[in-house]
């Protein structure tokens, strides 16, 4: 439970990869952070990773607390912001991290698979954007940081359903951050390249070769590296931005 007087950060998907660099980035003593994990496939070695996840936070200082919950669904989205408010009772930060993939070709990929990706992660961004930026508003202060990818900017092939997902971020992110200026909200978005991840690591040789030979600096980036980005749009030192997409990329988008 938070303690009085805590900030409240929100951050979805931050069981493992770069949502569990981003709670880490955002654990300080003065802050208590929820953050959601899902997986149908494997729910139990999910919550484990949660649970080492919130082990991690403490050992920072800051506590935090985790919830099993599915944010392609209003009423589990609803019924999470619903929890934290009544806890709490304010949000200062929502990072929206949580997002899946699923490739094909386009005259391969399955409706399902289009759906799907779609559902979490631009329909998600929009369910947790909408709940937060309703506390944020009464407030008259917050910040959003969404979670969109450098190949919503330059497209990827075999990708078709998440590049538009993470192209239609960015656009939510203009959109958002127009209509919360006026109540002191903050949208902005952070735009990962190749990052070393679980969703990567699974990637063929060829293919991360091909990924890497397109990065300027050389190398792929870490899980490290995107949450310090979002540690400062989410800091006093950003509060003049809103609306921007800051691209950690290694130089893939120039």
């Amino acid at each position: 439970m938070p303690e009085k007087g805590q900030r409240t950060a929100v951050v979805t998907g931050g069981s493992r990869g770069i949502g569990r660099a981003i709670c880490l980035a955002l654990a300080m003593p003065d802050t208590h952070i929820y953050f959601n994990y899902f997986n149908p496939g494997d729910p139990e070695g999910e919550a484990e990773a949660a649970a080492e996840t919130e082990k991690m936070v403490a050992q920072s200082k800051a506590t935090a607390s985790s919830q099993s919950v599915n944010v392609a669904s209003e009423e589990e989205v609803n019924g999470f912001f619903d929890t934290i408010i009544s806890e709490t009772g304010r949000i200062d930060i929502l990072v929206n991290n949580a997002g899946i993939t699923r490739d094909s070709l386009l005259v391969r990929m399955k409706t399902k698979a289009w759906d799907d990706v779609i559902d979490v992660n631009l329909k998600g961004t929009f369910l947790c954007s909408r709940a937060a930026a309703k506390i944020m508003m009464k407030q008259r202060e917050g910040r959003i940081i969404n979670i969109a990818s450098v190949v919503g900017v330059i497209g990827n092939p075999g990708q078709s359903n998440y590049v538009a997902s993470k192209a239609a971020i960015i656009g939510l992110t203009k959109a958002t951050a127009k209509e919360l200026a006026p109540r002191g909200v903050t949208v902005n978005a952070v735009a990962p390249g190749f990052i070393e991840t679980d969703m990567t690591a699974v990637l063929p040789q060829n293919v991360k070769d091909a990924f890497l030979a397109q990065v300027p600096l050389g190398r792929a980036g870490k899980p490290a590296d995107v949450a310090a980005s979002v540690a400062f749009l989410a800091s006093e030192s950003a509060s003049y931005l809103t609306g921007q997409v800051i691209h950690v990329s290694g130089g893939m988008y120039i």
